[in-house]
């Protein structure tokens, strides 16, 4: 399979590691035109407004040849940290449909900070639409140490779901029972 080309899917490179946001900024979910994730990316880039997309590697079949690419994991979605002013400037870009206001800035910085965990540890992660409530667990050993997130059975093996609750999804990884403790 061919190398990915590198796309830049956080700016700054510490964005979900701040602990206050300055300037009146807030975390605010994009909603994009139908497949504008990563352009909308690259304009924010140019104008270093600062932005949030989670990407993983998807592998498909073209032609009977594997091609891996980088494919927005909550698709229609970046998440930006922005003013009034940088607001306006994404509004300009013409490659979004709607910016809808984020009510708990901590949770979702949470979230998105454990969802990057996740991919930073390239994990086998697997999108999961409209969560139930189930027993919270906290990883207590090994690469996802500390995150926390609801365990399912599911087809025999276990997983851990960690949820991103302002979009009501979350992301699921393989996991031994072993490695988890209830909260």
């Amino acid at each position: 399979m061919p190398i990915l080309k590198e796309e830049r899917n956080i700016l700054p490179d510490d964005l979900l590691e701040r602990e206050t946001d300055g300037d009146g900024q807030l975390w605010w979910a994009v909603y994009t035109k139908a497949r504008q994730e990563k352009a909308l990316a690259r304009d924010l880039v140019e104008r270093s407004v600062p932005f949030y997309l989670p990407l993983v590697e998807r592998t498909t079949l073209v032609r009977g040849k594997r091609v891996a690419s980088l494919a927005p994991l909550f698709s229609g979605y970046v998440f930006l940290l922005a003013n009034d002013d940088e607001r306006l400037q994404v509004l300009r870009t013409n490659r979004t449909s709607q910016l809808v206001a984020v009510p708990d800035q901590q949770r979702l910085r949470h979230d998105l900070r454990q969802v990057q965990r996740l991919i930073a540890a390239r994990a086998a992660v697997t999108l999961e639409k409209r969560l139930s409530p189930g027993q919270r667990v906290r990883v207590k050993s090994g690469s996802f140490l500390g995150i926390e997130g609801v365990v399912e059975a599911r087809r025999g093996s276990c997983r851990l779901i960690v949820e991103v609750k302002f979009l009501q999804q979350g992301v699921s990884v393989e996991i031994d029972e072993l490695q988890v403790e209830v909260i």
